[in-house]
């Protein structure tokens, strides 16, 4: 009898909470559509196996050493890590006061001035949308790379990397994400959870042995040593060029917010999971690049590693062993294996909340939710579709596609610098009680937190456009900033044809009165 009142006791808790969320979705007019399979832990599982800090920071630190140096990559991360938080602290009181999927777009709608709120939400959906695809493609190029790296490593005499090998490898990855978000969607939150767990767990199977085992720098190689190996006007500047690969690696942060309506309880969940996930990846992304540096050895050569990546030249030098550093090495590939999983079921959410709100061309087939497993199939597809082709691009040139990649920190510090400037501007104008904040509000300290990642954010999109080397050539120049030009002319052609006259914002799908009815 005591299990019977328990049981009925939970399933009450699940259908208030359920009816919880129907109602503050439908105060912006939308309907539930998707089901509402992720808590608190799979939802962290989400963002943090999406981020994948530490793992990121031993995938692409080389160009840190370029520029920066040691010094430049800890005092980099630092900054990051801080920018980050100041983000974050933003997106979670936003996510908090309008739990939609979507995120950005939808929140730039609703607190922008009425002038200007059809087209800056327009343009920021845009900027979103581009920004995860071209993180998905980043993440599953790095995991097919890292793969070759290992090929290298236990066949250095017979195997050659070339280009097309490392796009036959991305498309495994995707086909693998694909299948885990279709046949699999059911268990997506337990797979989250249970990466997490691999995630948290491979982190001590990398750092224990490494410190254990590598030779140890002095802490003044660590701290007080600077390059500026790109031949910039001023150590300042190759730092800041530096700092973009420790921004990488928080790139993910707002994950949680559009799967906003796929998350139980989600204006207190989604805060919750978001800020935990920067401080969980934060303190493990500096904790492996404090001891990777102090276990470096020589710069050159982990700088010349024959796999591309001096993490693997660093692990062999402190095993010994090509077996040990090829273990080591699987701890850090098999989480972009699995982030792709992640980004692809973030991508696809935020292209169809784009287009219900008619925000994209074939908005009427991206929209639709396949009702029988209550997920966006069209969009799915499209997002693997849009990352097949773009894997050609690298057969041809891996420097056009990794300028693709470069967006991974312009495309997103752009769309949060629209909205953290139209949450300020909101602040400001508005009196504190005519805004209807959600569970989570910094109150008095939202304006200078929001003016710090403002401040922060500028720098980093700056900088983020910027080459590795001051003497550029067409093989060094970052042409990231000319893929975002372009794709911004894109939208604006389509909104001059189309886009200005059926987009409005999000649309209204059901009225409050009739869900509470």
């Amino acid at each position: 009898m005591s299990h019977g009142v328990i049981t009925h006791i939970s399933t009450h808790h699940e259908k208030t909470t359920d009816n919880r969320d129907e109602i503050v979705l439908a105060k912006f007019g939308k309907a539930q559509q998707l089901k509402r399979n992720f808590g608190l832990i799979s939802s962290i599982g989400l963002t943090c196996t999406l981020m994948i800090t530490w793992e990121a920071m031993l995938s692409t630190f080389a160009g840190g050493l370029t520029n920066g140096g040691p010094a430049g990559i800890i005092y980099g991360f630092i900054f990051a890590f801080l920018g980050n938080i100041l983000q974050v602290l933003v997106m979670a009181e936003l996510a908090s006061m309008m739990p939609i999927a979507g995120g950005q777009y939808n929140w730039v709608s609703i607190l922008s001035p009425p002038w200007c709120s059809k087209f800056l939400s327009y343009i920021t959906g845009w900027i979103t949308v581009i920004a995860w695809q071209a993180a998905t493609a980043s993440v599953a190029y790095f995991g097919g790379t890292l793969i070759q790296g290992l090929a290298v490593m236990n066949h250095p005499d017979t195997y050659t990397p070339a280009n097309w090998q490392g796009t036959l490898l991305l498309y495994a990855i995707i086909a693998f994400a694909l299948f885990v978000n279709t046949y699999l969607a059911a268990v997506l939150p337990k797979i989250e959870s249970i990466i997490l767990l691999f995630h948290i767990l491979g982190f001590f199977c990398i750092l224990i042995p490494l410190v254990y085992l590598a030779p140890h720098s002095s802490p003044a190689d660590v701290f007080a040593s600077f390059n500026n190996g790109g031949g910039w006007a001023s150590d300042g500047v190759s730092f800041l060029v530096g700092t973009s690969i420790s921004m990488y690696s928080f790139i993910g942060i707002d994950a949680a917010s559009h799967i906003a309506e796929e998350i139980k309880n989600a204006e207190v969940v989604i805060p919750r999971g978001m800020i935990s996930s920067v401080i969980i990846n934060g303190t493990m992304g500096f904790s492996m690049t404090l001891a990777v540096l102090f276990c470096i050895g020589n710069v050159d050569d982990a700088l010349s590693s024959a796999e591309g990546f001096p993490i693997m030249e660093i692990l062999q030098n402190a095993t010994n062993s090509v077996a040990g550093a090829t273990g080591m090495t699987c701890l850090i590939t098999i989480p972009f294996i699995f982030a792709t999983v992640g980004f692809v079921a973030t991508s696809s959410r935020m292209t169809w909340a784009f287009a219900r709100e008619k925000g994209l061309p074939g908005y009427q087939w991206l929209s639709k939710v396949e009702s029988k497993r209550a997920m966006p199939v069209y969009s799915i597809a499209l997002t693997v579709t849009i990352n097949f082709l773009l894997a050609l691009i690298n057969i041809g040139s891996s420097a056009a596609f990794n300028a693709f990649v470069s967006l991974v920190v312009a495309a997103p510090y752009c769309s949060f610098l629209i909205c953290a400037s139209v949450w300020l501007n909101k602040r400001i104008t508005t009196p504190a009680s005519e805004i209807p904040t959600g569970p989570y509000d910094l109150g008095r300290f939202s304006i200078p937190v929001t003016i710090g990642a403002i401040i922060y954010t500028i720098i980093g999109a700056v900088f983020s456009f910027f080459p590795a080397s001051a003497q550029v050539t067409p093989q060094t120049m970052n042409w990231s900033i000319l893929l975002f030009g372009g794709a911004m002319l894109v939208s604006m052609v389509f909104w001059v044809v189309h886009g200005r006259k059926v987009y409005i914002g999000p649309i209204l799908e059901v009225s409050l009165a009739r869900t509470l009815g």
